[in-house]
């Protein structure tokens, strides 16, 4: 998944499988210096068009989005208007796919853009059949900023773990810019048993892509709930939800529960 915002980028290519160390023996601190193939700029094109395009099934059974839209998103749409949604990261565009449909079977109006920096995820995504009120862009989440942009509500999905502290501080910043009324960032939680499940249950699945291993170095990479919210600045708040998703939520009048 690529990052929205426009601090540094890591190290891509044969220099970066060069400066990448061994894996590491404990899930017991984030292994930083993990690089997902799929971020390679030289990684195989046909095995990420493969993972793009099987992203909708694995976020479908583990990011907790159908959870994320009832509970957090849903209630702040309101009928009668057309509300805004800015989706950091989208990658391939399932997640901002899913919200679009679930908000037209729920009445609502919704328009959704999805932005994304990296050029093969923006042109998978734009590649996809059409739906009403969705657009992609290449794009960070600085450049919207700078336009003078706002949405209604801001999401990321498994963003986090990818950023050094620079983008995620600057990730943090633009989106209490750009979300009126509330910023929610989900993202995966380190935990041994969630690496040995997601291990075990992708192991017969996704040939061909980068799914599985990436998964992987994504919990790898990731926070625990309790670095997650030492992470995050004032005004956010860190809530967990089992068995692994970690979702960082600000709203401008500070109501978070």
């Amino acid at each position: 998944m690529s990052i929205g915002t426009s601090a540094g980028a890591p190290v891509q290519g044969p220099l970066a499988r060069r400066l990448t160390p061994p894996r590491l023996r404990s899930l017991a601190e984030r292994d930083i210096h993990a690089v997902e193939e799929m971020d390679r700029a030289d990684c195989d094109p046909v095995k990420l068009q493969r993972t793009y395009a099987q992203f909708w099934l694995i976020n479908a059974v583990v990011s907790g989005w159908r959870r994320n839209y009832v509970r957090y998103l849903r209630p702040v749409f309101e009928t009668g208007r057309t509300n805004t949604l800015l989706d950091i990261g989208s990658g391939g565009g399932d997640v901002p796919r899913m919200l679009a449909r679930w908000a037209r079977r729920d009445g609502l109006r919704l328009e959704i853009t999805g932005i994304d920096p990296d050029e093969r995820a923006h042109a998978f995504a734009s590649s996809q059949p059409p739906l009403p009120g969705l657009e992609f862009r290449r794009a960070f989440s600085s450049e919207l900023v700078a336009e003078g942009r706002t949405y209604d509500v801001v999401i990321s999905n498994h963003v986090l773990h990818h950023l050094t502290d620079e983008q995620f501080s600057s990730l943090l910043a633009d989106s209490e810019q750009l979300g009126t009324r509330l910023s929610l960032h989900s993202d995966i939680e380190r935990s041994r048993w969630g690496y040995a499940l997601f291990s075990a249950g992708t192991l017969p699945f996704f040939p061909g892509s980068f799914i599985r291993r990436d998964g992987l170095t994504s919990i790898r990479r990731s926070y625990s709930a309790a670095e997650l919210a030492a992470a995050a600045p004032p005004g956010w708040n860190c809530v967990q939800h089992r068995p692994w998703q970690n979702l960082l939520l600000h709203t401008p009048s500070g109501d978070q529960s």
